[in-house]
């Protein structure tokens, strides 16, 4: 009996250390899904700010365009 209960308590403790190593990891992969989506916010912030100077500048070309013909 003493053979089973110390079985159990084993087998608990390894499922302890699983379940706080799966803990851990998940923590692990909040902390870099959280930094990927300011890396990504950041990119598209950046683009959009291309974006629009690339349109003010054709608009400008076009208005160049236009007065010259």
């Amino acid at each position: 009996m003493a053979d089973i209960k110390q079985q159990i308590f084993q087998e608990l403790s390894a499922l302890e250390e699983a379940a706080s190593r799966l803990r851990s990891a998940a923590v692990v992969a909040g902390h870099q899904t959280d930094l990927e989506v300011a890396i990504l916010t950041e990119q598209v912030k950046n683009l959009r700010e291309k974006n629009k100077r690339a349109n003010d500048m054709i608009d400008n070309s076009l208005a160049i365009l236009k007065k010259l013909q």
